[in-house]
């Protein structure tokens, strides 16, 4: 059950990262698979960072949120080159 979780979690996470990031999407699906990977960064940079998202749906959510954001400047200025 964790793993749907996680992958709704991050679904929604690269849906908001596109509307948040306009102009640096990948469309819809694209977006979603980004969320997904993104969510997986976000939890190591948090880890990293000592922060925590307390395991709760929100603090979940705005993890994977920062995640796919950063993943999508990333893959945004190394495309551009």
């Amino acid at each position: 059950m964790d793993i749907i979780w996680f992958l709704l979690i991050g679904g929604v996470a690269g849906w908001l990262a596109g509307k948040l990031m306009v102009g640096r999407g990948f469309g819809v699906p694209g977006n979603i698979l980004v969320g997904i990977v993104g969510s997986v960064v976000g939890g190591l940079l948090f880890r990293i960072l000592g922060l925590s998202s307390d395991g709760s749906l929100i603090g979940s959510l705005v993890t994977a949120v920062v995640g796919a954001v950063l993943l999508l400047i990333l893959v945004g200025v190394t495309r551009k080159k």
